[in-house]
């Protein structure tokens, strides 16, 4: 199982549960494709250098994962869709 590390964004606007429930509903998404998150890392609200989606912070997490491309790519496919989910990045971790 190759590793892999995700960057993503959320919505300024979320409440402090709602964020939460976000960022458990993305990680159980991960999870039931059969990828194992063994990082989590909440990096909190941070300014954006120029607008995305209209807003000027968002809310950053980082995870650390390990399983194969096929639960990454439907991660990607749902958070594409997810209207609170400003940005995302994708890369193989090389630790």
């Amino acid at each position: 199982m190759k590793k892999y590390e995700i960057m993503y964004i959320l919505n300024s606007v979320l409440e402090e549960q709602a964020r939460k429930d976000e960022i458990a509903k993305l990680q159980g998404i991960l999870e039931a494709n059969k990828v194992k998150v063994t990082n989590s890392q909440e990096l909190g609200m941070k300014d954006f250098a120029t607008p995305i989606k209209k807003q000027l912070k968002g809310y950053y997490v980082v995870l650390k994962v390990s399983g194969e491309i096929t639960g990454l790519n439907e991660w990607s496919r749902q958070a594409k869709l997810d209207q609170n989910v400003l940005r995302f990045l994708i890369t193989i971790d090389q630790d």
